[in-house]
């Protein structure tokens, strides 16, 4: 990447899709982007305020679609494997409640919350100068929201790494190793913002590291990008690692909250959702993965006076 412009090839791994992709975008001028000597390039602030309209746009519409829908609620924020099967489990004890979720990153759904955009926000953004999760982001994100935290899970985070961890990587100084390639989450998520501030405390510049700029939206999308060879090493949850049968460095226990608004809180789709989350059907489904920790599920930690 060349300053604050992309070349096109750039521009696919930046979006995460492929080149012919972006040459079809350019073409139906859906794209921000200019010809320089005959080459196409995409300003890399244009193309950040292009995603974040394009977000707001597909919350729209999902919310435009969930509007006659009774028992439908609008989910996004964090991501976690789990999250998907608790839905599905949902939908089986549950079935006139519906919860539509989007993977935006931790950041993007409190924003996305206080906009009215979303009904609930995953999250699980740590204030490295409290050690809390979440609470301390609340004025910042949800000026104008009188908000409930709800603890979902604990989870273990960590390093995933190639198969036998090649490059011996035991912590964030090596990811600055010669020949090792990271996969990273995308702006505003916990988990990019985790990195981020570890790697200030090691005092690594993000540029010394090859693939800081290759972003992904899931964990899932972190392990498959080192099962087959794109990256060496990523951050996501020992869940991911024990599916994929890929080595695991811990570097953090996280509180993984749902936030909404106090009134949300009564519906009946989230009653619904706390109590499967806390059935013990889901919970022996989710035994085998382990690393997850239930203690404090589905408790009011914090809520907005």
């Amino acid at each position: 990447m060349s300053g604050e412009m992309m070349s096109t090839k750039e521009a696919a791994r930046y979006l995460g899709v492929h080149e012919k992709q972006v040459y079809a975008l350019v073409k139906s001028k859906r794209i921000p982007s200019t010809k320089i000597t005959g080459k196409w390039v995409f300003p890399k602030k244009l193309i950040d305020e292009w995603i974040d309209d394009h977000a707001k746009q597909g919350l729209e519409k999902a919310r435009e679609k969930s509007a006659p829908m009774g028992g439908a609620l609008l989910a996004c924020g964090s991501n976690d494997p789990i999250l998907d099967m608790l839905q599905t489990y949902m939908k089986k004890t549950y079935p006139e409640f519906l919860i539509l979720s989007a993977n935006t990153g931790s950041t993007e759904g409190l924003k996305a919350l206080n906009s009215g955009y979303t009904d609930l926000a995953w999250s699980h953004l740590l204030d490295p100068k409290t050690g809390q999760y979440n609470i301390p982001f609340l004025p910042t994100y949800l000026p104008d929201v009188k908000a409930v935290v709800v603890n979902l899970f604990h989870r273990e985070l960590g390093l995933i790494t190639a198969p036998k961890n090649p490059f011996n990587i035991k912590g964030f100084e090596d990811l600055s190793k010669k020949g090792v390639r990271l996969v990273n989450r995308q702006k505003g998520s916990g988990t990019r913002l985790l990195l981020d501030h570890h790697l200030k405390d090691v005092k690594i510049p993000a540029a010394k590291i090859k693939g800081y700029d290759r972003e992904v939206y899931t964990h899932f999308e972190v392990g498959l990008s080192i099962l087959s060879k794109e990256a060496d090493v990523g951050i996501a949850t020992i869940a991911v690692a024990k599916l994929l049968g890929l080595p695991f460095v811990p570097i953090a226990n996280e509180s993984f909250d749902m936030i909404l608004r106090k009134n949300t809180f009564f519906h009946k789709g989230i009653q619904a959702f706390i109590e499967t989350l806390n059935s013990k059907e889901f919970r022996q489904r989710v035994e085998p993965i382990g690393a997850y920790d239930f203690k404090d599920s589905g408790k009011i930690v914090y809520s907005t006076n």
